[in-house]
């Protein structure tokens, strides 16, 4: 797991130890690095010391050609249990004498190199000349040590800066552990508070302030941000528990004012078409047309009351949503309107339709409308209406497309306000209602509802409903 995915803790103890820990290491491989540095210069200068010693004790022996001495001079060495080798080379480059006496000849170098102390592979090896007053060379030395006392210094001080690392780390685990909890507690807190307000949705709880610094601030910023949305919370829900009062009220005032007033506009109705047979041969042609007037007021009186009904209906009469083949759901709206479609001549194609989850009953009035507006407001070619659907990513977006009048850019959105006409009862009839109640269906199903279309060139409406779990696209 990433550290930006662990808890508020663990991060910074995480973030104290590797600063620590870092800053530790650095320290001690800078001084491990200085000493191993400090070791090899210090080595190699004891040896030039040494070599620079025995050299200026060999010139006698080299002079006179006294191996005898040379050996004892070299013995000296014995002194130092890091020399490896150390023999005199003559002046014509051949090897005199050698230390220890037992070492072949062939482990030394066949013959002297460079003049200097140098360290090579794992040796430390140096050639010393062998000079006699005047500057007059003699020979030259040849010295080999090993670095042990280099490793052996280094081993030590490793495991001292190994223990003081160890120690160091314990004691800021210590401290982190114990002073973390001065940033991790209110931000824990905060944290805490934040989950039960989301859980519950309780904005009346209060994080606890633990301290003066920023932390704090943000802390009383964050209780007086919940304050804040606590008194709008209430205000919402005081103005919603209100609208939902008011719409209740609203729709039951519409059921009950719908039905008392079809008995009274069915009695107007009746009685006025009574009197037309009855005595309508006693009236003059004015009186059989104020009869008239009578009879299509209250017909049409009648027809706003079932379209009322109807959108009041659309959310207190839904039924529960399931599965809906909209290709059925499509003939069904053919056969409902067979009447209007044989006497206007309208064609109506369609694409394969999904199945969606809906209202059956709400899609097939949804389609009805649509489809029958298309009837309705049509120009003199034969009407064609085609409907299709496209899926998208996240909803089913359908089209009912026709040929008809269309409709001006102006009015694209006032047509789906109720009781909204654009053309006179006597050209185009209706209440104004219908695509007010396609609008309330869509929305209670979770979608949306426009038009795009041209004025002569027909109209395009569409709505789009989510997409739920098993749909899928054709």
């Amino acid at each position: 797991m990433r550290l930006r995915d662990q808890p508020i803790r663990q991060k910074l103890m995480a973030i104290l130890l590797l600063t620590t820990g870092g800053t530790l290491v650095l320290a001690c491989a800078a001084l491990l690095a200085y000493q191993f540095w400090t070791f090899r210069q210090t080595t190699l200068k004891q040896l030039s010391t040494l070599g620079n010693v025995i050299a200026a004790n060999s010139t006698a022996s080299l002079a006179f050609q006294n191996e005898r001495d040379a050996r004892e001079i070299l013995a000296a060495f014995r002194a130092d249990p890091h020399i490896l080798a150390a023999g005199l080379y003559a002046k014509d480059g051949t090897l005199f004498s050698h230390y220890p006496a037992d070492l072949p000849v062939t482990a030394f170098p066949a013959a002297p190199g460079r003049d200097g102390y140098r360290f090579e592979h794992a040796e430390l090896v140096g050639f010393e000349p062998v000079t006699q007053v005047g500057n007059a060379r003699l020979g030259t030395l040849y010295v080999e040590s090993d670095l042990k006392a280099i490793y052996s210094t280094l081993q030590l001080t490793g495991a001292v800066v190994a223990l003081v690392m160890g120690a160091s780390l314990l004691v800021a685990y210590l401290l982190s552990s114990a002073l973390q909890r001065t940033i991790s507690q209110p931000l824990l807190a905060l944290a805490e508070t934040a989950r039960v307000v989301s859980d519950r949705q309780d904005y009346s709880v209060r994080a606890p302030a633990l301290g003066k610094d920023e932390l704090g601030l943000l802390t009383d910023a964050f209780n007086q941000m919940l304050g804040r949305i606590e008194d709008q919370d209430r205000v919402l829900r005081q103005n919603v528990a209100e609208v939902e009062r008011s719409n209740k009220e609203l729709e039951q005032f519409a059921y009950v004012a719908s039905h008392d007033l079809q008995e009274p506009l069915r009695m107007v109705s009746s009685f006025t078409e009574l009197l037309e047979r009855r005595y309508g041969d006693k009236l003059d042609e004015k009186g059989r047309k104020f009869v008239r007037y009578a009879v299509d007021g209250a017909i049409r009186m009648q027809r706003l009351i079932n379209d009322l009904l109807d959108f009041s209906r659309v959310s207190t009469r839904g039924k529960a949503m399931q599965p809906v083949d909209m290709g059925q759901v499509l003939d069904t709206v053919r056969l409902n309107l067979s009447v209007s479609l044989k006497e206007s001549g309208a064609v109506v194609t369609n694409d394969p339709l999904p199945t969606v989850t809906a209202d059956e009953t709400q899609m097939v009035q949804l389609l009805q409308n649509l489809v029958g507006n298309a009837i309705k407001f049509r120009t003199a070619d034969r009407p064609h209406i085609h409907v299709s659907a496209q899926a998208t990513a996240t909803e089913w977006v359908f089209a009912v497309r026709d040929n008809g009048i269309g409709i001006a850019p102006e009015y694209f959105e006032r047509i789906f306000v109720i009781f909204q006409r654009l053309h006179a009862r006597g050209e185009y009839p209706g209440t104004g209602i219908g695509l007010a109640v396609c609008r309330r269906i869509v929305e209670r199903h979770g979608g949306r509802i426009w038009v795009a279309s041209v004025p002569g060139q027909g109209a395009t409406f569409s709505f789009a409903l989510p997409h739920h779990n098993g749909e899928q696209a054709l």
